[in-house]
């Protein structure tokens, strides 16, 4: 990026700097004004992505402090892609900065939430592997396997109720989140993504095999963090999530 390009993108995201100068219209006229529709239309198209990517974040904001933190974010955080739909990634730490909002400590994760979703929808597709593949393995095969994800996969750990409160903040009749620790797992079986609670354990065991560790290595992990932890009801979820595409023996 060159001086002038530098200076017309600083511009662009801050209303106090005045138009580049040199800036004409298709006449050889000033365009100052021209500049300012096209300044203001920018940051409205961003803050619409902001919208889109964060509504649970607006919701608990309120839509006049999400729009100022938003905008003030936009400024500090010009976009790298022209891709809106991947606008926001640093969201989550801005906000984590934001001195008035630490007594609301559970938002960067919820914005994190927010951001995964959006990851799992727009990530390739890929099959799942039905139950029956599994099953045909034979026992003493198990502790070998290794599993191939699908591309929408993500995992959240969180110290809050990250799943409760985004649903409470997005969902018709949500209940009442409970004030404990959550892990989601976000997957996207059909064409939305879907978020799930699951344990902390389970989130172990398919991040250790996310890092293509085997099943008897990730059981291990797993049971040192739950001891009952149950392996048939994980690969049950797992299954049902649809989140398995291939199984290497």
């Amino acid at each position: 990026m060159n001086v002038k390009q530098a200076a017309f993108a600083n511009a662009l995201l801050n209303p106090a700097q005045a138009a580049p100068e040199g800036l004409t219209d298709p006449q050889g006229r000033p365009a100052g004004k021209r500049f300012d529709v096209y300044r203001n239309n920018v940051v409205f198209s961003l803050f619409e992505a902001m919208q889109t990517a964060f509504p649970a974040i607006e919701t608990l904001l309120g839509a006049a402090l999400f729009r100022e933190i938003s905008i003030d974010f936009i400024r500090k955080n010009p976009p790298d892609t022209p891709m809106l739909m991947f606008y926001g990634t640093g969201f989550a730490e801005f906000l984590h900065t934001l001195e008035p909002l630490a007594k609301y400590p559970f938002l960067p994760d919820v914005a994190r939430l927010e951001l995964l979703r959006r990851e799992a929808y727009h990530a390739a597709d890929a099959p799942a592997i039905s139950a029956d593949a599994l099953a045909a393995i034979a026992p003493e095969k198990l502790i070998r396997l290794r599993f191939e994800f699908t591309p929408a996969l993500r995992l959240l750990h969180s110290d809050f109720p990250v799943v409760g409160i985004w649903e409470y903040n997005t969902a018709d009749n949500a209940a009442k989140p409970e004030q404990i620790p959550q892990t989601a797992l976000i997957s996207r079986p059909a064409f939305d993504p879907v978020v799930t609670p699951i344990s902390a354990a389970t989130g172990f065991f398919v991040g250790r095999m996310q890092q293509d560790e085997t099943l008897g290595s990730a059981f291990d992990t797993a049971t040192q963090h739950t001891p009952d932890f149950d392996l048939g009801a994980t690969l049950g979820l797992m299954l049902q999530t649809e989140i398995i595409t291939k199984i290497i023996l």
